[in-house]
């Protein structure tokens, strides 16, 4: 797995933190200083919960669970979606539906509604029904797939959260929590790190901070996969070798 880079982090606005007036005070160890009023993120601090983070993540990939990635602000969403759609993880970046963890059976059973309106589309069913039906069902398949489609291949509650912006996302953290599902995330300045497994000191406004995090988040996944595969590719039974019949002299 590849070191994080301190110039990498330093070119992203990782550094950046909230204005001084807005901190959280639990925050205080992961702050190297102010400057114009704004408080600057310890990088060296930033590196180490970015590898620790990594290095957990890309175990949990190995073991072939599932991250589950939530990311709704503006700036985030599609940042988030495109990195974590290579890793064919389970992403949440649109809206987040109170008790999507914590009431998971109602999920799965949304989940398999839209499984069951695709089924209808795939073997021909939905032309048996009447133009209005049709349109209905279309209807409320593009509801569902907006919140839901990209956790449709997710069968069980997910092995950890990586949240981007901890008080925004606060009812998913609240759920991963009581749950007890490890939670993994980018906290700024403003946002209180307690509750938090592996807290990543990081600024949660800039593109690039996001961008660099994620990504490398997702690079270790990515390995974590490979790896996984490798080891599986090795305890495979190997198919026997055909016989050589010799002949006859």
């Amino acid at each position: 797995m590849a070191n994080i880079n301190f110039e990498d982090l330093l070119n992203a606005g990782v550094h950046f933190g909230h204005l001084k007036r807005k901190w959280n005070p639990n925050m205080a160890p992961y702050i190297f200083g102010e400057k114009k009023g704004i408080h600057v993120i310890d990088l060296n601090k930033s590196i180490v919960k970015i590898e620790e983070s990594a290095s957990a993540l890309k175990q949990i990939a190995k073991s072939g669970k599932k991250v589950l990635f939530v990311a709704t602000k503006k700036q985030a969403k599609d940042i988030v979606a495109n990195l974590v759609l290579d890793v064919n993880m389970p992403y949440v970046t649109e809206r987040w539906t109170g008790g999507m963890l914590t009431n998971f059976g109602t999920t799965r059973k949304t989940i398999r509604k839209m499984h069951s309106i695709d089924k209808m589309e795939q073997d021909g069913t939905m032309k048996t029904l009447s133009k209005r039906e049709q349109l209905m069902l279309f209807r409320q398949r593009g509801k569902m797939d907006k919140v839901l489609g990209s956790i449709s291949d997710m069968t069980r509650l997910p092995a950890a959260l990586f949240v981007v912006d901890i008080r925004k996302e606060h009812i998913a953290v609240k759920e991963a929590r009581k749950l007890g599902i490890p939670i993994f995330a980018m906290v700024d300045t403003n946002s209180d790190p307690r509750g938090i497994d592996f807290v990543i000191p990081a600024n949660d406004d800039a593109t690039k901070s996001i961008s660099t995090i994620v990504g490398y988040m997702t690079s270790s996944i990515k390995e974590g996969l490979s790896e996984r595969k490798t080891a599986k590719s090795k305890t495979e039974p190997k198919a026997a070798a055909p016989a050589v019949v010799e002949e006859a002299k």
